[in-house]
């Protein structure tokens, strides 16, 4: 949630820049934006809305923007409404200092109090605004502006990832806690960004900063140093995907883009990590725990699910957690490996978890989609799922490929698996199968005006019922929910009616099987429809509606090609509702505020 880009380096195409930069961050949520250059002076521009409004503004600026360096910032409000005086970003009394924010600043209201005592004015209602004045503060004081953003950040609790421009000085200061943010080194320019998107059009060499780091670019120079102001080494990667995997290839949205990109994403994340001659599994990671513990939200918390069942399934207890009730409530621990299932890497409840449990002594796996993430460099080790870059808010090519990266873990302890590795080896194109086959449209167009739709499911069926929902919920806005089946009768039963769709996620022939099709009976017999995702080995299609068709497969790899029947069912909803697929209302990317 929340975006920021800075460069220096870029000259007349400064602006340019900041607004490329902001349309490529777009993904992870917001509802304002805003720009500030800096040369002689600080101009700033900014609107609540989408993109297209500040786009607006600046087309009919009575003068050109213009700086040698700059910074800009798509929003996601915590403290007051989205507004033009809310947007990003904010400036001191003699607006000579611009600063943009990601995160929240626990003790603004203390710094806001105080510099309210000492003559300042407060433009807007956010935690963000002290920040400036702060600054302001101490270059009053005769602090040249580095020592000044230092010392301003130096009061600061909370998570934060911050840039700074002052007038007259063609550097931009960042610094981070909690929140991600990424140095791009160019060969005549240098950037900051939230994630790499932002400037991967003009550079692949990045350096990762952790907490507690401040950066300083220009045109010509960069470098990192620690609180004390000691220079840190570090270390410059290169992002080793195209800039063109950002775009939407001819899609009306990224989220179907990316449900169609599932079977490269699986064959990625397979690739050179099965051995189908002997029947073996490797992946880049030790593992042999006693007992395993996943933390996770959201869609990742549906793939731990799956993965605590593989694992169960091979006599390894395992539980998942939500990360936001582990962090604050954790179980007992002891020596249990802890597993934090993340997309982004950058999820704050996740991370706030995994840090709780190395406190407690456990170790810990990552399992994410992002090379150099704060989670990836945290914990002990990490297993990258290889999905490539997901743009839209609703996940789905990560959640196929977190599933298979957890079942790849779960068959590592295992002996000969030639079953599960060849049902791996087909996934791919069994949902190519799917994504060329599908009658989800159709459905979609059938229950367009259902009151609400529930999901269920059993066994490995049961976490994709849920996600089922989630994604639903997600991108339609419609009352969705997920159950275990065989919870129905227990309470939600009475919830449907003619006008509740069910979708029964059914495969296989054995009692997981025969006991969902009981389920589906009791809602058949109030009236319910019934839409039925399955592999056709039961005959669940006697009861059914409807009927969304996969193609036979292991039990681990079945759950997969269900899922991508019930994305296509929200995404073909969501479009002939009209919805915003690709930047839901409310909701961010990575979310990276607990």
């Amino acid at each position: 949630m929340c975006g920021i880009i800075g460069c220096a380096g870029r000259g007349d195409e400064t602006l340019d820049t900041l607004v490329h930069g902001l349309s490529k961050l777009e993904y992870r949520g917001y509802d304002s934006a805003g720009v500030a250059l800096s040369g002689a002076d600080v101009a700033v521009r900014k609107r609540a809305g989408e993109l297209d409004a500040l786009r607006a503004a600046l087309a009919e600026a009575d003068e050109d923007l213009s700086g040698n360096v700059g910074v800009g910032h798509t929003r996601w409000s915590t403290h007051g409404p989205p507004t033009d005086a809310n947007a990003h970003p904010h400036r001191d009394c003699t607006g000579e200092v611009a600063v943009v924010h990601n995160g929240i600043i626990e003790n603004y209201q203390y710094l806001r109090d105080y510099l309210t005592d000492e003559g300042h004015e407060f433009r807007s209602d956010t935690d963000t605004e002290v920040v400036p004045h702060l600054i302001e503060e101490r270059l009053m004081a005769g602090d040249d502006p580095e020592t000044a953003v230092r010392a301003a950040i130096d009061q600061l609790d909370g998570s934060y990832a911050i840039a700074v421009v002052v007038a007259g000085v063609d550097r931009v200061f960042a610094a981070r806690n909690d929140s991600p943010l990424v140095l791009g080194v160019g060969d005549d320019a240098h950037y900051l960004a939230s994630d790499v998107p932002a400037f991967r059009e003009f550079t692949d060499r990045v350096v990762y900063l952790e907490d507690g780091e401040f950066a300083v670019i220009d045109a010509d120079s960069w470098r990192v140093t620690d609180g004390a102001g000691a220079l840190v080494d570090k270390q410059v990667d290169t992002v080793n995907w195209d800039p063109e995997e950002t775009g939407k290839s001819g899609y009306d949205h990224y989220m179907l883009k990316e449900i169609h990109e599932q079977p490269r994403a699986l064959r990625q994340c397979l690739r050179e990590r099965v051995n189908e001659m002997e029947g073996r599994v490797s992946v880049d990671v030790d593992f042999d725990p006693e007992r395993v513990q996943f933390v996770a939200c959201g869609t990742s918390y549906h793939a731990a699910l799956c993965g605590a069942h593989l694992l169960q399934r091979a006599d390894i207890p395992a539980q998942a957690f939500l990360a936001s009730e582990y962090a604050t409530s954790p179980p007992p621990i002891g020596e249990d490996l802890v597993i934090g299932v993340t997309q982004s890497g950058e999820t704050a409840d996740t991370l706030s978890a995994l840090r709780e449990a190395r406190r407690r002594g456990a170790r810990t796996l990552a399992v994410t989609n992002v090379v150099g993430s704060t989670v990836s460099r945290e914990c002990d080790q990490a297993l990258y799922v290889r999905a490539g870059p997901e743009i839209g808010v609703a996940a789905t090519k990560t959640f196929a490929a977190q599933v298979v990266a957890l079942t790849l873990l779960s068959l590592t302890t295992n002996g000969d698996e030639r079953e599960a590795i060849a049902a791996l080896r087909d996934l791919p194109g069994n949902v190519q199968a799917v994504l060329d086959q599908s009658t989800a449209r159709e459905v979609a167009e059938e229950y367009l005006d259902s009151e609400a739709f529930f999901f269920i499911g059993r066994g490995l069926c049961y976490p994709v019922a849920l996600e089922g929902a989630l994604k639903f919920k997600e991108i339609t806005y419609e009352h969705a929910e997920g159950f275990a089946a065989g919870e129905l009768k227990h309470g939600p039963l009475a919830l449907v009616t003619e006008n509740t769709p069910v979708f029964a996620v059914v495969t296989g022939d054995g009692e997981l099987a025969r006991k969902t099709i009981g389920n589906v009976k009791e809602v058949e017999a109030r009236d319910a429809p019934v839409v039925a995702v399955t592999d056709g080995q039961s005959d669940v299609e006697r009861y059914a509606d409807h009927v969304l068709r996969i193609p036979t497969s292991e039990p681990r790899t079945a759950a997969v090609l269900a899922n991508v029947q019930l994305q296509l069912v929200a995404y073909h909803t969501a479009a002939m509702l009209g919805r915003s697929i690709d930047k839901p209302r409310n909701l961010a990317k990575s979310v990276t505020v607990e």
